[in-house]
């Protein structure tokens, strides 16, 4: 599956059975420089639209939000040691969680690339 994006500027993404979730490119640039993540604890049930971690940074503080019902399997230890990652690497090894799906239909409702695109320009 390719990456689907929610309005609240996050990502989700299944690559091999794995599913991951971080904040989009977009999401950083209005944040500024990532300085913290605040995880959840590994097994916590999250809703879609439910507030998952808490980023950071020099400007503010920001919920991150599901983009779809989940069980946390994982936070990125690597993101925990160096949050700064979530700047260069927003898309790829700055991810937070992963996570199982609990109603992978939820992701029927999320926007591909190209729609999030468009929606960042309007």
């Amino acid at each position: 599956m390719s990456k689907k994006f929610s309005s609240d500027h996050v990502w989700i993404e299944t690559q091999e059975g794995i599913t991951r979730i971080g904040i989009t490119e977009h999401a950083q640039d209005a944040l500024g420089d990532i300085v913290f993540v605040e995880f959840p604890e590994i097994g916590k049930h999250f809703t879609k639209g439910e507030a998952v971690a808490v980023i950071e940074s020099v400007k503010a503080a920001a919920d991150v939000y599901s983009p779809a019902s989940a069980e946390v399997l994982a936070i990125n230890p690597q993101l925990k040691d160096d949050p700064s990652l979530a700047n260069s690497h927003p898309l790829d090894s700055g991810w937070l969680v992963e996570v199982k799906l609990l109603e992978p239909t939820e992701l029927d409702s999320l926007m591909d690339l190209s729609a999030y695109k468009t929606f960042c320009q309007n």
